[in-house]
C-alpha cells in the first residue's frame, strides 16, 4: 500500500473545473515531482491533500493517507495529520508565516500542539531544528520576526516548521521559485539531507529541479494527469506531446546560445555609476559602487547576480529613475542628464523598461488598448485615435495577441499574457533600448520561450538593444551577447557569452553556474558550492566583498579590494583570476 493515494480527484470552483480526475501515488520514503504549467492544478491538488481548499470548493474522488481517507475527514481529524504526519512548505513564506509572531514561537506552537515536547524542551527542539536547517545564530533567529530575515532564511524557517514533527510526507509547493539560484541549491540540498525517511511530493515547473531531486514524476495539464513514471524514463521517452514540449522548453545552462543579431556601434554607456540609499538612520547602503557598462546596437547585455547585488539599482540609475550619487551616462555619444525628469522627451522615448511583475505595473482600471496606447498619448499626441489603435493592435499582434485582447482588463489575463502587454507597452514606441528587469522570471518555460523569441525577432528587425536582468543563467545563456556579473554592488566579471559560460574566472560566477539545475537526470547540476548569504550592505566586509563565502580566499582577499582587470578576453575583479 502506498503512503499517499490520490484517486480520481476533481476540484471545482463554481462552474470551473481546476482539477479533473487526477490520480497518482507516493510511496514511503520516495520523492515524486508534480510538474506542469501555471494553472495546471498542481497547487490545488496539494491544498486538497491537507484539506486547505477554500470554502465552497467542490471536491470529488479519494485521497487516502496511510489507509485513512482524508477527503471526507473532519477538521479535527485533519489537524491530527497536519504538521505531525504531513508537512508542507509553501512557495511564499511571507504569506505562510505570521508577521506579528516571532518565528521561534510559531515553531514552538507546532511542537506543543502535537505534544512533541513541553517547556524548555520545546524551545530547545525548535532551536536545534533552526540550527539543522542552517540558520546562523539560531538562538537570535528564534526571537526574530519574519520580516527581519532574508528570503532564503524565511524559506529555511518554513522547512524547519515542516520537518520539526518528523512527518511521513513532506509537500513542497514551489519552495525555491522566488530564491536566488545559489540559495535554491542550498535549500534543495537541505531538503534531501533532512528528510531522511520522509516521502517528498515536490511541486514545481522547473524540470531541472525535478531531474536532480525526484525518483518519479507526474505531469499535469489543465487539471488532468497526462503522464507519469520514473523520472529518467519520462525525460528520455515522453509519451505525450505536451510533456515533450515542456522538456524542449526547459532552458539549459550547458546548451549553446540561440542565434542572435550581430551587435553594431556603441549606443549607451555608463561610467563610474554609484547609487546610495539611506536606511532609516542606520547609515547609507552603497547599492552600486563604481560600475561601468556599455551597450551596442542590436546587443543583449545580461546583468546577473543574487538579490541585493545592485542589478536593478544600476539600470534604474542609468534610466534616471533613481538618484545617481556619482557617474555619468552617455547615449548616442552625447551625455544625458542623471534624472529622467531632466532628459529630453526623445531620450525618454528611446529608453524603455519592462518590470518583473506586470500585475504591479499595469493599471487595473484600464483596458489593454488604453494601457498599450498611453505612451503614444505622451510621446505622439498628434496622431489620430484610429491610427493609435492600429499601432496598438499591430504591436500586440507581433507578440501573438489578437484583437480579442484589446478590451480586456489586466485581471482577465494570464501571467504570460500580462507580461506580453507590459512588453507591448514598451515596444509600441519603437525604442532603441529596452531594459527587461526579470521580465520572464515568473513565466512557464513555453510562455517564456515565446516571449524571448519575439524579443529576438524585434531585435533582428529593428536593431533593438536589450539590457536583460536575470537570476536564471540558463535563460541568460540563450539570449545574451555579453554577461555582466555583480556582487554587493560591484562588477566582479564581464565577458562575452561563450567565454563566461565556458571558462568563468571569478569564484562567484563559478558558484552561480554550478548552482543552476540541469533538466537532465544524467547530468549533474544544481550544486551548492558556496554557503551562507550575502553580507549586509550596511557593513560590507573589508577586502574582497566575496571572501567570506569564497572557498579559495587567501589573506590578500581579506585585506585588499580587487579592481576589475583584463584576464584574456574577460574583465574580472579577483586576485586569483589567473589561477586554475
Amino acid at each position: 500500500m502506498s503512503l499517499l493515494e490520490v484517486d480520481g480527484l476533481t476540484i471545482r470552483h463554481g462552474l470551473e473545473t481546476v482539477v479533473d480526475g487526477a490520480s497518482f501515488t507516493v510511496n514511503r520514503g520516495e520523492s515524486v515531482g508534480l510538474v506542469g504549467e501555471s494553472g495546471s492544478g498542481k497547487s490545488q491538488t496539494a491544498l486538497a491533500i491537507l484539506g486547505l481548499l477554500p470554502e465552497g470548493a467542490g471536491v470529488e474522488g479519494s485521497i487516502r493517507f496511510d489507509g485513512a481517507e482524508l477527503l471526507a475527514a473532519s477538521e479535527r481529524t485533519l489537524n491530527g495529520f497536519r504538521a505531525k504526519r504531513i508537512g508542507i512548505v509553501f512557495q511564499d513564506p511571507m504569506l505562510a508565516l505570521n508577521p506579528f509572531v516571532k518565528v521561534g514561537r510559531q515553531l514552538r506552537h507546532i511542537v506543543l500542539r502535537h505534544g512533541l515536547a513541553k517547556g524548555d524542551a520545546a524551545e530547545a527542539r525548535v532551536i536545534d531544528m533552526l540550527r539543522r536547517v542552517g540558520l546562523p545564530d539560531p538562538e537570535r533567529q528564534f526571537r526574530s520576526y519574519p520580516h527581519q530575515l532574508s528570503g532564503g532564511m524565511r524559506q529555511r524557517v518554513m522547512i524547519a516548521a515542516a520537518l520539526i514533527a518528523e512527518p511521513d510526507l513532506l509537500i513542497a509547493d514551489e519552495p525555491t521559485t522566488a530564491l536566488d539560484v545559489t540559495v535554491q541549491a542550498q535549500v534543495l540540498e537541505l531538503l534531501e539531507e533532512l528528510r531522511e525517511n520522509t516521502a517528498l511530493l515536490l511541486i514545481t515547473h522547473d524540470l531541472g529541479v525535478i531531474a536532480g531531486h525526484c525518483e518519479r514524476m507526474v505531469v499535469m495539464k489543465q487539471g488532468t494527469v497526462i503522464e507519469g513514471g520514473a523520472t529518467r524514463e519520462v525525460f528520455r521517452n515522453p509519451r505525450e506531446k505536451h510533456t515533450a514540449a515542456l522538456l524542449e522548453a526547459a532552458a539549459r545552462v550547458d546548451a549553446p546560445p540561440a542565434a542572435r543579431a550581430r551587435p553594431g556601434k556603441a549606443l549607451l554607456a555608463a561610467n563610474g555609476v554609484e547609487v546610495d540609499f539611506a536606511d532609516r538612520g542606520r547609515g547609507r547602503i552603497r547599492a552600486v559602487r563604481g560600475v561601468d557598462l556599455t551597450l551596442a546596437e542590436s546587443e543583449t547585455l545580461a546583468i546577473v547576480g543574487e538579490s541585493g547585488s545592485g542589478k536593478s539599482s544600476l539600470v534604474r540609475a542609468v534610466l534616471g529613475l533613481v538618484p545617481m550619487h556619482a557617474g555619468k551616462v552617455t547615449f548616442c555619444g552625447a551625455p544625458i542628464a542623471r534624472t529622467v525628469q531632466d532628459r529630453a522627451i526623445e531620450t525618454r522615448r528611446d529608453l524603455q523598461l519592462v518590470f518583473q511583475d506586470p500585475a504591479g505595473s499595469l493599471n487595473p482600471r484600464m483596458r489593454v488598448s488604453a494601457i498599450v496606447g498611453e505612451p503614444l498619448l505622451v510621446h505622439e499626441p498628434g496622431i489620430p485615435a484610429t491610427k493609435r489603435r492600429e499601432r496598438v493592435a499591430a504591436v500586440l499582434e507581433e507578440l501573438g495577441m489578437g484583437d480579442t485582447f484589446l478590451e480586456r482588463y489586466p485581471h482577465e489575463l494570464s501571467g504570460g499574457e500580462a507580461q506580453r502587454v507590459a512588453l507591448a507597452r514598451a515596444l509600441v514606441l519603437r525604442p532603441r533600448v529596452l531594459v527587461c528587469d526579470e521580465a520572464v522570471a515568473a513565466l512557464d518555460g513555453t510562455v517564456r520561450d515565446h516571449i524571448l523569441e519575439e524579443l529576438r525577432r524585434v531585435q533582428s528587425e529593428r536593431g533593438l538593444s536589450i539590457i536583460f536582468i536575470a537570476h536564471d543563467l540558463a535563460v541568460v545563456r540563450k539570449v545574451s551577447h555579453r554577461v555582466l556579473v555583480m556582487y554587493m554592488g560591484k562588477l566582479v566579471e564581464l565577458a562575452d557569452n561563450e567565454a563566461l559560460f565556458a571558462s568563468p574566472r571569478h569564484p562567484y560566477t563559478q558558484a552561480l553556474l554550478a548552482a543552476v539545475p540541469v533538466p537532465d537526470p544524467d547530468t549533474p547540476g544544481g550544486r551548492a558550492v558556496i554557503s551562507g548569504e550575502t553580507p549586509s550592505a550596511l557593513d560590507p566586509p573589508a577586502g574582497c566583498s566575496f571572501h567570506l563565502r569564497c572557498p579559495h580566499a587567501t589573506d590578500v582577499c581579506r585585506t585588499d579590494e580587487p579592481q576589475p582587470r583584463s584576464v584574456g578576453s574577460t574583465l574580472v575583479a579577483c586576485h586569483l583570476a589567473e589561477e586554475d
